[in-house]
């Protein structure tokens, strides 16, 4: 059977960074984050006796070394579903990849409800949260709707992404500022093993606890100022884990820092945003639904910025019928 489905990218207000367990993807500690409305992934998986082998093809280039990711997690739904055929994947993302704009999230995410439902599985949310996270840990949380948490479980069963409030909760935006389109030279996976050779990553994990129970009060009473003021120091918070790793991890670019620089000025001049960064050189403007436009009016005399994607919260993964082949 061939199925088609769509995925969010998501922005984590709080991250997740290092892992319990590799295999399983089991994060050291839990994360939120929200569905992102225009960075999205398309994913159409057919499992057929006529293929003699797995072809996987995203974004029009056929993959090798990638395609031994999205095989894996085929024969992860193989297994499931106590079957043999070998699939034809097609994949498109309508944003750029592999820059640390979490294109992974969505496309596993994408990859495993389009991959179980052409298996014939009828997973519920939550096993289709853990089969993403099996594939990418940030994929679990692109399954539910709208502003997720991902539980920080100790076994495979606990650990999985629920829906915190649905997309049309808060007029929170995020607007992606494109500084870069180039590959980032240390994957989130290979950064990730580092994370305990901070000095202050002990400490991290300590406070994260009470943090993502601080953001989740802010969240329920959209109180925007402490919200976005515990965004942006828990990005800090995470390149700082990063900077002083062994060895160390520089994901940010001089347009990066130039952005944070120019957030904190716009505040300043009476437009509230806040920033957050990922595992890369792109940066996130978080900011509420009014102060869009002029934003962007601002952004447009960046030069260093190549691309704004305006996005609101949006839906998790979904089934649709305009199929890739």
């Amino acid at each position: 059977m061939k199925t088609t489905a769509v995925a969010p990218s998501n922005i984590a207000f709080i991250k997740y960074w290092g892992k319990k367990d590799e295999e399983l993807r089991l994060p050291e500690n839990g994360s939120i984050s929200m569905n992102l409305s225009n960075m999205l992934t398309r994913t159409t998986v057919e499992f057929d006796k006529k293929y003699e082998e797995d072809e996987v093809f995203i974004n029009d280039k056929k993959e090798e070394k990638e395609g031994g990711r999205v095989i894996k997690h085929l024969d992860r739904i193989r297994k499931m579903a106590g079957m043999e055929e070998k699939a034809r994947v097609v994949s498109e993302n309508n944003f750029p990849s592999k820059t640390g704009l979490s294109s992974s999230a969505s496309g596993l995410a994408a990859l495993s409800l389009a991959g179980s439902n052409a298996a014939g599985l009828n997973l519920s949310e939550k096993e289709l949260s853990i089969l993403a996270r099996m594939g990418s840990g940030s994929a679990s949380r692109s399954i539910p709707d709208g502003y997720t948490e991902w539980l920080d479980g100790d076994t495979s069963e606990t650990s999985y992404a629920v829906s915190l409030f649905k997309p049309d909760y808060w007029d929170i935006v995020d607007v992606v500022t494109v500084v870069s389109t180039n590959k980032k030279e240390v994957s989130t996976s290979e950064g990730q093993k580092l994370a305990d050779s901070s000095p202050f990553y002990e400490n991290r994990l300590e406070r994260m606890g009470e943090k993502i129970e601080e953001l989740k009060k802010f969240l329920r009473d959209k109180d925007f100022t402490k919200f976005g003021e515990l965004v942006e120091a828990e990005a800090l918070e995470l390149h700082a884990i990063m900077l002083t790793s062994t060895p160390s991890l520089i994901y940010l670019l001089p347009a990066s820092l130039k952005m944070m620089h120019l957030v904190k000025r716009w505040r300043r001049e009476g437009i509230e945003a806040y920033f957050t960064v990922n595992t890369g050189q792109d940066v996130h403007l978080i900011c509420q639904k009014g102060s869009v436009e002029k934003i962007k009016a601002r952004l447009r005399e960046v030069e260093e910025v190549r691309d704004i994607i305006v996005n609101y919260c949006d839906k998790g993964a979904r089934i649709v019928d305009d199929h890739l082949f």
